[in-house]
């Protein structure tokens, strides 16, 4: 599903692959505008995930961190947490326009402080008065649901909250400083898993190989997802109801293209039927990623996020992939590559009319022909200039350093690290097909 990927939103809407917001996620490297940084997806509904925001002056705050509880060595692999975030008016910048709440922008740092330091006071004196707090007090949209944060090592919240939250004690609570200001956290006892959720599929290992699922987001009035004006006017009961009445059709041989077109409430999927491709890395909330790593090709299953009711399926890998190469393990650790970008209708290229109104039968034949020239010796910065959508590369020829944890869609470069030198293959993303060549 980021949070996917072209935009991620700091308020309580879905954000997947894209988001109703225009606002971009910062490139996590300097001097970069390219489509293929890996941003978060889906699960960017708080304004504790990682990414968002824009660079501003540095402002000056007071120093308040919790320093005695992040000093601690031991750490847990997950923890559920529950906090409050207070922001004040020097963080305007870090927020995208018009989602800063308008409490901080009438706060100073020194009262924020106060502030977050009197709620600490009263979760240490009382840890169940938590949940109030959070509803009186919290301007992160996400936290308001009632539904605590779930986090694991690759859950893409933002480090320091990660760094805090994995040292806690159960109904313990502190206070750390990012960059969308103080965040009161209190961990608390991870809720067992709501009986309709696919819990035989989720306790199964992972499986292997490409892995691509598309999938049907229905919310209710208290989800995260509630932009949608359904889930608004929706009960979790009738929420519940609706996926399990969805989940039966597409068990059934429903065609779930269809059934997201209808039901969906992610922005980013619901009317293109685009599917999402799943990694172990790849940054979205960890419920979905765990059903979608368990599903056999073809099975569907049940799961709850903070965002509401998912449906997930898993469908074939697209043909076009090149899947041998996918199959091998890592041939390096670092990797030079330089790529071709093309797109087809419903594929997010970036705006570019070429693959806007490229049809798939089109694509297909342009990247066989494209595959076969590089095949047969053709230079591939020429075919870029002609033929790429990615406006950061194409132009000059550039090409981008490959590691195990470069900032890049992990499908790209899980692909990139496989090719040995001089090799070509192919793999889809979310911003089209790439075709790839490595060349150092």
């Amino acid at each position: 599903m980021r949070t996917p990927i072209e935009s991620i939103c700091l308020v309580a809407v879905l954000v997947l692959a894209s988001c109703q917001k225009t606002e971009q996620a910062p490139d996590t490297r300097s001097g970069s505008g390219s489509a293929l940084v890996e941003k978060p997806e889906l699960g960017s509904g708080g304004m504790t995930r990682q990414g968002s925001g824009s660079a501003g002056a540095k402002p000056t705050w007071i120093d308040i961190d919790s320093k005695d509880i992040l000093a601690r060595t031991e750490t847990v692999a997950e923890v559920s947490v529950k906090h409050v975030l207070l922001a004040w008016t020097e963080l305007l910048p870090a927020y995208p326009k018009g989602q800063i709440d308008g409490r901080a922008l009438r706060r100073s740092n020194a009262a924020a402080a106060q502030l977050a330091q009197d709620l600490l006071a009263k979760v240490r004196a009382n840890p169940a008065s938590m949940d109030a707090l959070v509803k009186e007090h919290s301007e992160d949209p996400g936290a308001r649901t009632g539904e605590p944060y779930t986090l694991g090592e690759g859950t893409p919240f933002i480090p320091e909250f990660k760094k805090l939250a994995f040292r806690l004690e159960l109904d313990e609570a502190g206070i750390v400083r990012t960059q969308y200001g103080y965040h009161v956290i209190e961990r608390v006892v991870t809720p067992p898993p709501d009986p309709l959720q696919s819990t035989d599929i989720m306790s199964r290992p992972p499986e292997s190989g490409d892995i691509e699922v598309q999938h049907v987001l229905v919310g209710w009035k208290d989800s995260a997802a509630a932009g949608d004006p359904r889930a608004k006017a929706r009960t979790k009961q009738d929420a519940d109801k609706l996926a399990t009445e969805i989940l039966a059709k597409v068990r059934a041989g429903g065609e779930i293209a269809k059934l997201m077109k209808e039901f969906s409430e992610d922005p980013g999927t619901k009317d293109t039927g685009r599917a999402y491709e799943i990694t172990p890395d790849t940054t979205m909330v960890e419920p979905f990623k765990k059903l979608s790593l368990r599903l056999k090709v073809g099975e569907a299953g049940l799961v709850k996020t903070e965002f509401g009711w998912h449906v997930i399926k898993r469908v074939t890998p697209d043909s076009l992939n090149s899947s041998d190469i996918l199959k091998r393990a890592p041939v390096t650790e670092k990797a030079k590559v330089k790529h071709i970008l093309v797109g087809w209708k419903g594929a997010n290229t970036n705006k570019d009319k070429r693959g806007m109104e490229r049809e798939r039968p089109a694509l297909e034949k342009l990247v066989k022909d494209t595959v076969a020239k590089l095949k047969q010796g053709a230079k591939i910065e020429p075919l870029m200039k002609e033929l790429s959508e990615d406006e950061s590369s194409a132009r000059t020829g550039e090409g981008y350093e490959v590691t195990p944890t470069a900032g890049l869609v992990p499908p790209f470069k899980n692909l990139s690290l496989r090719l040995n030198k001089d090799e070509v293959g192919v793999v889809k993303t979310q911003f089209g097909v790439h075709i790839i060549q490595r060349v150092e």
